[in-house]
């Protein structure tokens, strides 16, 4: 479960600096699935297209904290092998 939790923070975090990259410049890579969130839930939102770039920035640092969460709580950082 640890493993999904860490995969999803990653593809929080790709989503988010996606976003950002989209609104900054033409995004050509993964667009249909990295831009999923910028697309969908920022554009259909009025308060976060006005500030598009941090709510992409916003999603990329929930997925590191998560990322980052995880890890603290791997059997190996507990000193337990």
């Amino acid at each position: 479960m640890r493993k999904l939790l860490q995969g999803l923070g990653v593809l929080l975090f790709l989503m988010g600096v996606s976003g950002v990259i989209d609104r900054i410049w033409a995004q050509p890579i993964m667009g249909v699935v990295l831009n999923a969130f910028d697309r969908h839930v920022v554009s259909a939102i009025p308060r976060l297209e006005e500030n598009a770039i941090l709510a992409g920035l916003g999603l990329a640092v929930c997925g590191i904290v998560l990322v980052v969460a995880m890890e603290s709580l791997s059997p190996s950082r507990r000193g337990l092998t």
